[in-house]
């Protein structure tokens, strides 16, 4: 990379800000992608890994006739980068789209790191950056960047549902109780 600042700064490395900053890059602009992990991970992450998924199966459906597979084929169509390194890393999980989730953080990460015109910073932000800037920091915002955005927004403009599925260790179902 032999630029400095720049064109637009992406905030947060889920499928959302790595997405977000893939299609400016392809169209020729040049993106900060600003991560904080691994030097800080909320209850939810696991890996230092961009487009990092909570549940193999976030994806949901893949039928054209759900709502949720209606949209990923859209965005097969317009080039979506996340949903290739999906397809590419697709586990068998009946008509949903689910994925081998390191594989498919793995493949994300890769094509970022690689991409020319983008520069992933790896930090925490305490403050909003100067310039263009798409926030994409996903429901688990918090500290001082948390903060911020919540004075700029105004706390009851901030709305999150589901942040963490919950999952269960096979290990801790008792077989002669449950079905």
């Amino acid at each position: 990379m032999t630029w400095d600042q720049p064109d637009v700064t992406v905030v947060g490395g889920g499928m959302a800000g790595s997405e977000a900053a893939w299609q400016l890059a392809e169209r020729g602009l040049r993106v900060a992608l600003i991560e904080q992990k691994p030097a800080e991970l909320s209850p939810a992450h696991q890996s230092p890994l961009c487009g990092e998924l909570v549940c193999s199966n976030s994806l949901r459906s893949d039928d054209v006739g759900a709502p949720a597979g209606l949209l990923k084929d859209e965005l097969r169509r317009c080039g979506s980068m996340v949903i290739a390194c999906a397809d590419a890393h697709r586990v068998p999980a009946g008509g949903a789209l689910a994925v081998e989730r390191f594989g498919f953080g793995r493949a994300i990460t890769t094509r970022l790191a690689l991409h020319p015109n983008v520069r992933l910073e790896r930090r925490r932000l305490d403050a909003l950056p100067a310039g263009d800037v798409i926030l994409a920091t996903g429901p688990l915002t918090g500290g001082p960047l948390g903060e911020v955005i919540r004075r700029e927004l105004g706390g009851d403009r901030m709305y999150f549902y589901d942040a963490i599925a919950p999952i269960v260790a096979a290990e801790t179902i008792d077989p002669e109780r449950s079905w």
